[in-house]
């Protein structure tokens, strides 16, 4: 029972930590009126998209919590953490493209240093960060174009 409440708090913080940011920090006119590229998605494929990234990335998070709370993976998954939570702020509320670009490239590093510790000892939360890793790939190349395009 115990395990479950721990598994109930991190999909609390990470999944409503997550979709209160998104909501506080809607695109508006301003995102509207920048330039992106070809393959920036439709808005309406991030809410769904972010909201099952988030419930992988509880999940891998509970395992290492309840693996080692004081490890090198936990570590990893905070410091991830604040930066997917930064992130939103920086380039929608403060409209800081390029820095933006930059929390999202360290972003990236501290998923594929979550994934390359735990790869041996968990397994299982290295592949939940897969698809993560992935898509903020993605998301780290759509910025980088954004911001490209949008320089003045």
């Amino acid at each position: 029972m115990k395990r479950l409440g721990a598994l109930i708090l991190f999909l609390l913080l990470v999944v409503g930590g997550g979709l209160a940011i998104g909501i506080l920090t809607a695109p508006g006119e301003w995102y509207a009126g920048l330039a992106k590229p070809p393959f920036n998605p439709p808005g309406f494929v991030f809410a769904p998209v972010w909201t099952v990234l988030y419930v992988l990335i509880a999940i891998a998070g509970w395992r290492s919590f309840e693996q080692d709370r004081s490890s090198a993976p936990m570590k990893l998954w905070w410091a991830q953490l604040a930066l997917n939570f930064l992130w939103s702020p920086v380039f929608f509320a403060a409209h800081r493209i390029g820095l933006a670009f930059l929390v999202i490239v360290a972003l990236l590093a501290a998923i594929l240093a979550f994934v390359a510790t735990c790869w041996r000892k968990d397994r299982p939360a290295a592949l939940l960060f897969a698809p993560y890793a992935a898509w903020v790939g993605f998301a780290a190349a759509l910025n980088g174009a954004i911001w490209q395009l949008n320089r003045q």
